[in-house]
């Protein structure tokens, strides 16, 4: 084992040498694939309609298939997240990157043509249908490796004390993803005639998303690989000299030394730390689906319809909602790494809790008016200041460097499989009780206070060698 003399011991509170251009550029360029996550996921709302009146409805086909279509993507984001531990340790985290990169692309060209060498254009048929659905999860595979490796990369890369901050901005790049998206499909369709949109409009909708799938691709190719990586894979003059160019030479050294002291002293086994931090990972996963963040987003019309606004006026609260969304998300950069992990994660759970409990008690009573707006407010930007970044941030520090990958993995997978779950089960449920599913989201919500309050360890200023420190004992 390589240990490099850091001489004069350097003191944690130092960020005088930090190289913060440096560090916020590569952070940037990885926080593209979280933008392509948001994109890639949200496209599909603005040609959802085309996609019925295109392939659906000539084939004859039942709302099921309609359903099916539109969620195919989910299913290769669960295969994506399932084996972003495997492209993550064998390719390295950037290529991995790479990887998603070039799955966006292919994936958007298949999807706005899927007649492409096998079937004419204009053709409706079972097979032009099947192939949407496979460019679709080729997309939906991207999106699961890159919510994986995204925060990773940022996380291995992040120094402690700006860790959380900078692994906040890839959910911000999520939302702000999806923001330009309804901005672009809006775009594209506006003033032009329903019959042009429902054949030709929807496929420069997925089209669009080839433009920041090159540029992530091409603007990886000038960023490093990330100095834990290239640890665990012998390179360490190159890890060395990353660290050293963030750090500065005295810390970068230190660094080094707790990276390769971590690296020789354990197996890469999944539970060689145990089952806890796994278990930790898995549930921290699953409880940011369960609350039911994702009814909020995905049907937000719907819900406020459903509850006697008029459509006009409900997507005018849907786009508040957006924007609520990335305030939130802000107020949580700005704080993750001062009040810490914790703190934030309590209080989002608290005030979902009351927003969900709220909304509950309006639907059990039918009273629909501006209180309903309100509490869905409170609840989203409770989520957005808490359970929506703070959730990335722990999965990209909470495990140890030999086992990073493979249970970032496993936690991914759990969390894109909770997604479908929730997400599904949203229309059956609220045919049942509409005050019975609200309030299921905030008895989640309160059951993930526990959670964090007994289970979840603050990582606020630590370092990834420290926490890991948590696990040996």
């Amino acid at each position: 084992m390589q240990i490099i003399d850091s001489g004069p011991k350097y003191s944690p509170g130092t960020k005088a040498e930090i190289n913060m251009t440096y560090v916020t550029m590569l952070t940037l360029v990885a926080t593209l694939g979280g933008l392509l996550f948001g994109y890639d996921t949200a496209v599909i709302s603005g040609a959802e309609k085309s996609i019925q009146e295109y392939l659906i409805i000539p084939l004859g086909l039942s709302s099921l298939a309609h359903g099916a279509t539109i969620s195919s993507a989910l299913i290769g984001c669960i295969i994506g997240g399932a084996v972003s531990g495997y492209f993550s340790s064998k390719l390295g985290r950037k290529k991995s990157l790479m990887l998603s990169a070039f799955l966006f692309f292919i994936s958007a060209l298949g999807a706005a043509y899927p007649e492409f060498l096998f079937f004419r254009q204009g053709e409706h048929s079972i097979g032009v249908l099947l192939a949407f659905n496979f460019y679709r999860i080729i997309g939906g595979i991207g999106v699961g490796l890159a919510s994986a490796v995204c925060p990773m990369y940022i996380g291995e890369i992040a120094p402690a004390e700006v860790r959380g901050r900078l692994v906040s901005l890839n959910q911000f790049a999520i939302i702000f993803g999806m923001l330009v998206v309804y901005f672009v499909n809006w775009g594209i369709a506006d003033g032009k005639p329903v019959a042009w949109i429902n054949d030709i409009g929807w496929r420069y909708m997925f089209l669009s998303l080839t433009i920041p799938a090159a540029l992530f691709g091409i603007l990886l190719f000038f960023v490093p690989e990330t100095p834990r990586y290239l640890t665990l894979i012998k390179k360490d003059d190159e890890a060395l000299k990353i660290l050293t160019k963030i750090n500065g030479q005295l810390r970068g050294h230190q660094i080094f030394n707790e990276i390769k002291s971590t690296v020789a002293a354990h197996k890469s086994e999944i539970f060689a730390f145990g089952k806890t931090v796994i278990i930790i990972g898995i549930l921290l996963s699953v409880f940011q689906q369960f609350v039911g963040i994702n009814v909020a987003l995905y049907y937000a019309p719907r819900i406020f319809e459903s509850m006697g606004v008029h459509k006009d006026a409900s997507m005018l609260q849907t786009v508040v909602m957006g924007l609520v969304n990335v305030i939130f998300t802000v107020v949580a950069i700005f704080t993750v790494d001062k009040w810490g992990r914790k703190p934030l994660l309590i209080v989002g759970s608290v005030g979902m809790a009351i927003g969900m409990f709220a909304i509950a008690v309006f639907s059990y009573l039918h009273i629909i008016g501006i209180a309903t707006l309100v509490f869905i407010i409170v609840y989203t930007a409770s989520f957005m200041m808490s359970w929506g970044p703070i959730c990335w941030v722990l999965i990209s520090e909470l495990f140890p460097n030999k086992i990073r990958g493979s249970a970032i993995a496993i936690a991914v997978a759990a969390q894109w499989a909770a997604n479908y779950l929730i997400s599904s089960t949203y229309p059956f449920m609220m045919e049942f009780s509409g005050a019975f599913t609200y309030g299921f989201y905030g008895v989640m919500s309160l059951l993930s206070l526990v959670f964090v309050w007994k289970m979840v360890p603050e990582t606020k200023g630590k370092s990834l060698e420290e926490i890991e420190k948590i696990w040996k004992k």
